[in-house]
């Protein structure tokens, strides 16, 4: 790849970023046309709202000008007909000469099939692998779903340096700084669906809302984890519904209870794992069924447990601020009745660090589901 190669598509992907919040349950795309003089014609991002791929908002401000000349996207185009139709002949009626992407999409409908149907009409297709990591963790999500079906889970906490979440009298205040609490108001963002558990909302009466301030194309989808249906009809969480609340419980759950909430239009799922919980796994199935692609896990000691336990979570996002509450009493991260044995621990790998605040990182870390389906 040549160095324009690299400025342009370092565009496509920095349009395609512009799509956060607005493009769900379809991936974050961006594309830029240039001209057979290598002159830039046109560009565009995908917003789900407004219909129209990345490709076809280019190669439409471009015109005349693409023909002949070259396309940069941050995602193979499309080969099916959906809801617009598939961006490969839209590509090659407009005389795109080569495309350049990082890589192929992992939705069965597409995956390979775009690149192969440009090829077939004589168009040069050029993968930018430098930029292929960088393409997948934009749209991990989407990723995720398409191979899957399900939502990618991310366990996200805020710790202290001995992984404690809470002390045992008071908890007034926060772990972390403001700016580390604003970051995770931009991942809440970038999600779809947000969990916790009713220990959390009965100690805490969160809100679990995203305040980023940022457009979103619909409301994150608070979801809570309520074997028994203790959630108090006077709880912020009841009291701010919008049609953006789903409780799973149990069959176990007061009649009476379940049908207070349900008179509020608050939907309740039944979903059934012994001993009297919830089944994480059925409820995560059932969100991904429902086009979320992504769930954000914050919650307590004992859900953190069960999800990793479930085997549900795919990566984890903990922000470590600089304190000690020590003592046995604190509550750690993640309770339950944990691993016996150290050869049986719930592994992870890509771990990466970064900065957030002043004497503030966060760690991020992807589950090997492999080593811990073998325990």
């Amino acid at each position: 790849m040549t160095a324009d190669d690299h400025k342009y598509m370092r565009e496509a992907l920095d349009l395609a970023g512009q799509g956060r919040g607005l493009t769900s349950p379809n991936p974050m795309v961006g594309a830029v046309v240039l001209d057979a003089a290598g002159a830039k014609a046109g560009q565009g991002f995908h917003v789900y709202d407004k219909m129209k791929h990345a490709e076809t908002v280019a190669l439409e401000q471009a015109g005349e000008r693409a023909r002949g000349g070259t396309l940069y996207v941050s995602l193979e185009p499309c080969a099916h007909h959906g809801r617009t139709p598939a961006c490969a002949d839209t590509v090659i009626a407009a005389g795109i000469k080569r495309v350049v992407a990082p890589n192929e999409d992992a939705n069965p409908a597409v995956s390979g099939k775009g690149f192969a149907r440009l090829k077939q009409q004589g168009i040069e297709v050029e993968l930018a692998v430098d930029f292929a990591g960088e393409a997948c963790r934009l749209n991990e999500a989407y990723l995720h779903h398409a191979r899957t079906k399900l939502p990618l889970v991310t366990l996200k906490a805020a710790v202290t340096l001995d992984g404690k979440i809470a002390a045992p009298d008071d908890n007034t205040g926060w772990i972390t700084s403001d700016v580390a609490r604003a970051h995770v108001q931009q991942v809440r963002h970038d999600h779809d669906a947000i969990v916790t558990g009713i220990g959390t909302v009965i100690a805490d009466d969160c809100l679990m809302t995203d305040r980023s301030g940022l457009p979103r194309r619909r409301p994150l989808l608070r979801v809570v984890a309520d074997s028994l249906l203790r959630l108090p009809l006077e709880s912020q969480l009841v009291q701010s519904f919008q049609n953006d609340l789903v409780v799973m419980t149990t069959s176990a759950a007061p009649a009476r209870r379940r049908e207070a909430l349900e008179a509020r239009g608050i939907p309740v799922h039944v979903f059934d794992a012994a001993p009297g919980r919830v089944d994480l796994a059925a409820a995560v199935r059932w969100l991904g069924e429902n086009q979320s692609l992504s769930l954000l896990i914050e919650a307590g000691a004992k859900l953190n447990w069960g999800a990793l336990d479930a085997g549900i979570v795919d990566k984890v996002l903990f922000y470590y601020a600089p304190k000690i509450l020590g003592g046995v009493d604190s509550l750690p991260m993640v309770g339950g009745v944990g691993r016996r044995a150290r050869a049986a621990a719930i592994r992870f790998s890509n771990l990466r660090t970064f900065a957030v605040g002043p004497d503030e990182f966060a760690v991020e870390a992807y589950l090997c589901k492999s080593a811990t389906a073998a325990h």
